[in-house]
Formats: C-alpha cells, sequence, structure tokens
C-alpha cells in the first residue's frame, strides 16, 4: 500500500515546536477526549510527539503507536516512557497499518487524517484492523460549512500541503469515515483557533464503530 508524502524533517521540528502551543490553547482538553473510550488494544496513527499519551485511561491494555517523522518519533518515545498505560511507537504511516485483520479494539487518529496521502486507503485499513465493533477515535480538522471560507481553504490547500508535511484543510473527513462504511456514533463540530492571530477553523470530535 502506498505511504503517506513523506513529511520534511522542518515539518517535524516545526510541529514539535508549535504542538504544545497549541494544547495550551484548548488541544490537549481535545485530545484528552478524544480518548476517554478508548480500551483494550489501540493503534494510535500519526502519533506526532505524543500529545495524546497522557490521557489513555486504564482500561487500554496497550497502544502500538506510528509516527513517519523522526523527530517527531524520537519526541513521542520519550513520552511514551512517562504514558498510563504501555505505548510502542514504531514507524509506520496509517495506509500500512502494522496488525493483523480484526486484531485491534480501538484506532485512534488526531489531526493526521488531513495529511494522509489517500483517506481512502487510509480508512480501509482501520476498518480491516478493527474487530466488529471496534472504535475509530477521531480529532481532525475539516473544511468548513462556511462557503466563502470552504472556498478559501480549495484555493490554499495545493500551497499550504506543501509546506506542512501534507495537511489538507479542505477534507469533509466524517463523510469520508462514513464512506469507509464505518458508523459514525458521535459527531461534535467546534471552531478552534490553535495558534494567536489564527482564525476560528472547523474541527470535529467523534466516535465510529466498525459493524
Amino acid at each position: 500500500m502506498p505511504e503517506t508524502n513523506p513529511r520534511r524533517p522542518s515539518f517535524g521540528r516545526s510541529f514539535a515546536r508549535a504542538g504544545p502551543r497549541m494544547d495550551a490553547r484548548g488541544a490537549s482538553d481535545h485530545r484528552r477526549r478524544l480518548v476517554e473510550a478508548a480500551h483494550g488494544a489501540v493503534v494510535e496513527i500519526g502519533a506526532g510527539y505524543g500529545a495524546t499519551f497522557p490521557f489513555y485511561p486504564a482500561e487500554v491494555t496497550g497502544v502500538l503507536a506510528l509516527e513517519p517523522d523522526p523527530t517527531l518519533r524520537e519526541l513521542a518515545r520519550a513520552a511514551a516512557a512517562r504514558a498510563p498505560v504501555p505505548v510502542t511507537v514504531v514507524d509506520g504511516v496509517a495506509e500500512s497499518l502494522p496488525a493483523a485483520d480484526a486484531s485491534v479494539d480501538v484506532v485512534v487518529s488526531s489531526l493526521v487524517l488531513c495529511s494522509v496521502a489517500d483517506q481512502s486507503v487510509a480508512l480501509a485499513e482501520v476498518v480491516r484492523v478493527l474487530r466488529p465493533g471496534g472504535l475509530l477515535l477521531f480529532y481532525e480538522h475539516v473544511r468548513s460549512e462556511h462557503r466563502v471560507l470552504a472556498a478559501a481553504e480549495d484555493l490554499v490547500t495545493p500551497l499550504w500541503s506543501r509546506v506542512a508535511g501534507g495537511c489538507h484543510p479542505n477534507r469533509n473527513t466524517a463523510a469520508s469515515i462514513a464512506g469507509a462504511g464505518l458508523t459514525v456514533r458521535a459527531l461534535e463540530r467546534f471552531g478552534f483557533s490553535a495558534l494567536p492571530g489564527n482564525p476560528r477553523l472547523a474541527h470535529v470530535l467523534g466516535v465510529a464503530c466498525k459493524p
């Protein structure tokens, strides 16, 4: 299966600096809420610098965390050592999950489905590894519902995706999740300004289930 567009080293370093600022502005609370329903065997795609790790509940027996960027992966390994549950960090991408069919209870996606090269391939992998009744927990920024803002997102996406690790700000990720055959059981949509001076962009927190 194809990999994500390789993240440039400069992106990893930039995100490592910007991420904690995002967390302080509210992203940490979003991540905490994201994994409240996590349990059993978990795969986290695009783990970044491990910002989600502190919030995994005791019901989780283990997390396999994938991160393709070497800078972020090393930071994630350091964060894994402090996590309240066992976390193993490996080099990997969402389009090729290192897990057997129907072997995972929960997949966690935190601000990563915007950057995969092909959402349909990544989500097909999520469906493949989840057990029947397994959950996809997702926290993503998505296409605006406002026509003018959505048009602006379409306009900036080609350039933005090249400089921001493949990020596409105009993806309708919740619709893609449903289209992959998962049942969206809960979906909260809200605006969030990730950094000072940034507009409040559309984000979603949601839970989807494999039938």
